[in-house]
């Protein structure tokens, strides 16, 4: 019985013994037919016999009974069947009928197996807002059973000059794809699909065009990075989670959608049926009702997340926006560039320059200054033979003995520099933390809360002080860090309702730090680099601006950050590429607040 069952699992049955001369490959080829689509779907069957018994008078005739387990997610479809055995001469041989696949199929007859689709659960905002649900889109693929398989690659080709899709890199994956697979291109949200471009498709032999619905934002770029896409569950995706999808099924890929797709997706029901040669349902064999998934709660703000995208739209280089509300640390936005290779917003991984002076000055405070206290700024500093220096743009007025408050305005680093005798690695990393800088923990959504590692010297030590050095940071933990002295607490970023990971060990701000943190980056804005944001409306603007030089293809560039406070509101924008930050990222926040403050 084991040469049957393993030939019922494989589809091959070389090796399978059939009364009256059958032709293995005929029968291939009829189970083929019977199961119809169940192996593509399901993947093969677990199929197990019981001992042959005799059946009737003679010894000549022996039945056996084949139970049938097909893998489905979260469960098995099982039923029986028999198989028909006689005896010629000294071997038994296999009748083969198809109520050998089961008890309900004749010649003509097939197997189909069908997901009855669920609701997705959408994404909302705390207010109960819909920020993401299905919206109807139009599905642009080849579909390969209305060309040659020669001629699908050039019409991939067509169709991706249309859509904006890399067109060689599309044709590779038609070519690859099976003969009567529908390979997509791209789904386009249907006010986007002109009647024009439906036209050219259209033109396209092999060319198809699906109407359906996908779990969308407001719009194109609405948290995109961040939210994350769904779309058909990839091959790997099956291999990592056995019995979990079918092929066809819808998932996360990427983002919230993927970290929480077990949540969201729900489970899709399945109806295993009886076709007729036309196609009908005969009969009903298995069926499971479809359970929908749950929606998930975020902080996003619908309407400053789009005004912070509309803002970016025209920045040329990488950048980022995040919004924070300090009192209780919600992700109101984490806006990226329109051109962004990657999430930039929550887990970028940028030297933040003078914006993390925030931290130096808080250990200064600690080591018994105030804003009034006197500090050196020189032209250069010396550290183990490195010279520092100032910004070009540093005025020359604010150089000699200045107070920390205007060192800090106008951004002094030869100041800052000069410090490094005085306070430590571990004193610097204290108060960053006090600040929310540096506390790795998971915060339920992809994100990176900065690093500031030891040193490997002196030097290093004295550029950890501005911000270069080792030092690393996202605009998250940026707008955390002035969110925290708007606060006057640590602030926790949280974006998912219910995810808030507390960190512990961490050195409270204690409420005298947190008024002279205040008083001295207001000076910033009244005083210093950040005077671009003096005049925005509301509530005083308290800010830091940041430039941090790296290097790029042998040239010496600079990321341009700003962050900036404004009553329960905290900014931070970074610039991959630009002059300054008061420049480059200032008249960004600039823009973000005056918006904010049109309610």
């Amino acid at each position: 019985m084991s040469t049957l069952t393993t030939a019922l699992e494989s589809g091959t049955f070389t090796k399978v013994d059939f009364v009256a001369k059958t032709d293995p490959a005929d029968v291939a080829d009829d189970y083929s037919d019977l199961t119809g689509n169940l192996f593509g779907k399901l993947g093969a069957p677990d199929v197990s016999a019981t001992k042959p018994t005799f059946t009737g008078h003679g010894t000549d005739s022996a039945k056996s009974t084949l139970t049938w387990a097909w893998g489905l997610p979260g469960g098995r479809w099982t039923y029986e069947s028999e198989v028909e055995l006689r005896k010629t001469g000294e071997k038994w041989q296999f009748v083969w009928e198809p109520t050998v696949v089961a008890p309900a199929l004749a010649e003509g007859r097939s197997l189909h197996v069908e997901t009855v689709q669920q609701q997705r659960g959408e994404i909302l905002s705390t207010s109960g807002a819909t920020l993401v649900a299905d919206r109807p889109v139009v599905t642009v693929g080849i579909d390969k059973t209305l060309i040659d398989p020669i001629a699908a690659p050039a019409a991939a080709r067509d169709v991706a000059a249309i859509v904006g899709i890399n067109p060689k890199r599309y044709a590779k994956r038609v070519k690859a794809a099976g003969d009567k697979a529908f390979v997509e291109a791209l789904s386009v949200r249907k006010p986007m699909m002109t009647k024009a471009k439906t036209d050219k498709i259209a033109k396209i032999k092999g060319a198809a065009m699906l109407n359906r619905t996908l779990p969308l934002g407001p719009t194109k770029e609405f948290a995109s990075p961040v939210v994350g896409i769904v779309g058909e569950v990839t091959a790997e995706m099956m291999k990592k989670n056995p019995g979990t999808y079918l092929p066809g099924d819808l998932a996360g890929l990427s983002g919230l959608q993927a970290r929480y797709d077990g949540q969201l997706r729900g489970k899709p029901g399945l109806q295993v049926a009886v076709l007729g040669d036309e196609g009908e349902v005969l009969k009903k064999l298995y069926s499971t009702d479809p359970i929908d998934g749950k929606s998930l709660t975020v902080t996003l703000d619908a309407r400053l997340q789009k005004s912070a995208e509309k803002i970016l739209k025209r920045v040329e280089p990488e950048s980022a926006l995040v919004a924070i509300r300090p009192s209780d640390g919600a992700v109101l936005v984490a806006a990226n560039g329109a051109d962004n290779k990657m999430n930039l917003a929550t887990y970028g991984q940028s030297a933040p320059g003078s914006t993390f002076k925030a931290a130096t000055t808080l250990a200064l405070l600690r080591k018994g200054l105030n804003a009034k206290s006197q500090v050196s700024c020189p032209a250069k500093a010396t550290v183990d033979g490195k010279t520092f220096k100032n910004d070009s743009w540093y005025p020359k007025s604010g150089l000699g003995e200045i107070t920390l408050a205007h060192a800090v305005a106008e951004s002094c680093n030869t100041a800052m520099v000069g410090a490094a005798d005085e306070v430590g690695h571990a004193e610097i990393a204290s108060a960053a933390a006090s600040l929310g800088f540096g506390i790795d923990r998971d915060a339920g959504f992809t994100s990176y809360f900065g690093q500031i590692p030891e040193p490997a010297g002196e030097t290093e030590h004295a550029a950890d002080l501005i911000g270069q050095g080792k030092v690393l940071a996202s605009p998250l933990v940026m707008a955390a860090v002035i969110g925290s002295i708007q606060a006057g607490q640590t602030v926790v970023p949280n974006l998912v309702q219910g995810q808030v990971a507390k960190p512990s060990g961490v050195e409270p701000l204690a409420p005298a730090e947190a008024d002279q943190l205040r008083t001295i980056f207001r000076g910033v804005v009244t005083d210093g680099t950040g005077r671009g944001l003096a005049d925005v409306p509301g509530k005083p603007v308290i800010a830091k601006t940041g430039t941090a030089e790296f290097d790029r293809n042998g040239k010496r560039l600079t990321h341009t950050w700003m962050i900036a406070a404004q009553g329960d509101l905290a900014v931070a924008v970074y610039v991959d590429e630009g002059e300054n930050g008061a420049s480059t990222s200032g008249p960004l926040v600039e823009a973000f607040l005056r918006m904010a403050n049109e309610r």
